[in-house]
Parts: C-alpha cells; structure tokens; sequence
C-alpha cells in the first residue's frame, strides 16, 4: 500500500441543509488519487490504509442509489476499481466522478446517492471509532431526529487518509 503523494490537499465541499437532508457546516473533504490502487488487491490495500489509521467497521460492495445519510457517524469511502457519478448534498447538491484511489470523508448528515457505476466499480467503506453506522433515509422524522444527533457525533481522531496528522482535524475544527 502507497499514498499517491506525501500529503495532498483535499478539496473541501459544503452542502446546504435542503430540509430533509440535513447535510453539515463541515466540509465533504475529497481526497482525489490518494492512495495507489493498481495492485492486485485494491480493496485491501484500502482497508489496511483505514485501518491503520483508526477507522474500522469496514465493508466492501457499492453505494446505494437511492439519497441517504448517516447520522450517528462518519465515513470515509475509499474507491478501488472502477469509477461511479455520486450526487453529495442532496438534490441541490453536486455530482461528483470518484475513480480508483479516490478518498471521501463525509461529515455526518451529508447526502449521497449514486447516480451511475461502472459494472467494476467497488468501494471501501469504514468508520472512526464510535456509535454503529446506521442508513438514515430522509424523511421529516428522521431529519429532526437528525437535527439532534448530529452535533452529537464526535470528531474523528484520526484522518482516515493521513492519520493523526492529516488535515482533516484541522479542516472541521476551524
């Protein structure tokens, strides 16, 4: 496993909150080809990265397609092979081309759907340490319950991309 380069700048996207959706003031950090994915084993060269850096609960498949968030949590999405259009925010959101070694971190609250995958597409997921990571649909129930939990969730310790002394800690805290 190799990280791109030594330590890139990830791009910083906010969402509104549409209502339903609460999204976040914290930014979506995106992390574009920051992991070497060309290896025989992209997904767990992915999983090993997150792992190491403190973030567990991880899982392999796709992203769904239907708008959903999590509330209780984090997560960071980290693309192995293929390439997949998500919509982030919502559906006043931005749609966004992830391809093999992409790095997402959503706040807890962002909206994403998938809006199109290659048939090869595959993405890691994983979560910092905490609360279960629960698929929240929205609806105006769960958004208000969402309204109180999300302030809740604890910043990561770690950058699941740069561990303790990747940018992302310094990005949600200012």
């Amino acid at each position: 496993m190799s990280l791109a380069r030594d330590q890139i700048k990830p791009l910083e996207l906010v969402f509104d909150d549409d209502g339903l959706i609460p999204n976040t003031p914290l930014p979506l950090l995106l992390y574009k080809r920051a992991i070497d994915v060309s290896g025989r084993e992209p997904e767990q060269a992915i999983e090993e990265l997150f792992e190491q850096n403190g973030w567990g609960d991880r899982w392999r498949n796709g992203i769904f397609d239907y708008h959903h968030y999590h509330a209780t949590v984090h997560e960071a999405l980290g693309v192995a092979r293929g390439r997949a259009m998500v919509l982030f925010g919502g559906e006043q959101g931005e749609a966004i081309e992830l391809t093999p070694g992409d790095i997402a971190v959503l706040p807890a609250g962002t909206g994403h759907k998938c809006l199109f995958a290659s048939h090869d597409f595959s993405v890691v997921g994983a979560y910092p340490p905490g609360p279960k990571m629960q698929v929240t649909r929205p609806t105006p129930a769960n958004y208000r319950r969402a309204l109180q939990t999300i302030p809740q969730v604890a910043l990561p310790k770690t950058d699941p991309v740069y561990g303790a002394d990747g940018p992302l800690r310094k990005l949600w805290l200012k």
